[in-house]
């Protein structure tokens, strides 16, 4: 019998690697993505205290409002977006990016690429 762990657990222990590699500090905070199948999540996160700066998901009304599929790469560049305008008015311009343990790749990708095309540096 082949034994074989489950996509979600792989995750889950990528995310754990990447998380020993970097932290987020008050100067430079941690843009937390996690895509689920239908929304995608984005925090900014200063670990030192524990608290998240600012967030934004498909699941807020206004965001929802203006797409037409919560779960596509337009969703995710559209997330990418809002959610860098929400750090600026913070007044964070340079954060670090942790794709969650995810591939970067399709709407991971368009997210990081929408939010530094809006601002922010990473």
């Amino acid at each position: 019998m082949v034994s074989k762990e489950c996509r979600a657990d792989v995750r889950v222990k990528k995310h754990y690697r990447l998380r020993n590699r970097f932290n987020g500090t008050a100067e430079r905070p941690r843009l937390a993505v996690f895509r689920s199948n239908n929304h995608m999540y984005a925090q900014i996160i200063d670990d030192t205290v524990g608290n998240t700066l600012c967030a934004a998901s498909t699941l807020e009304k206004d965001v929802k409002s203006e797409l037409e599929k919560t779960n596509n790469v337009d969703a995710a560049a559209y997330l990418g977006t809002v959610i860098a305008k929400k750090a600026l008015e913070k007044g964070i311009t340079t954060v670090v990016f942790d794709r969650g343990g995810f591939i970067y790749q399709g709407k991971v990708k368009a997210l990081a690429d929408a939010a530094r095309e809006a601002g922010l540096n990473f």
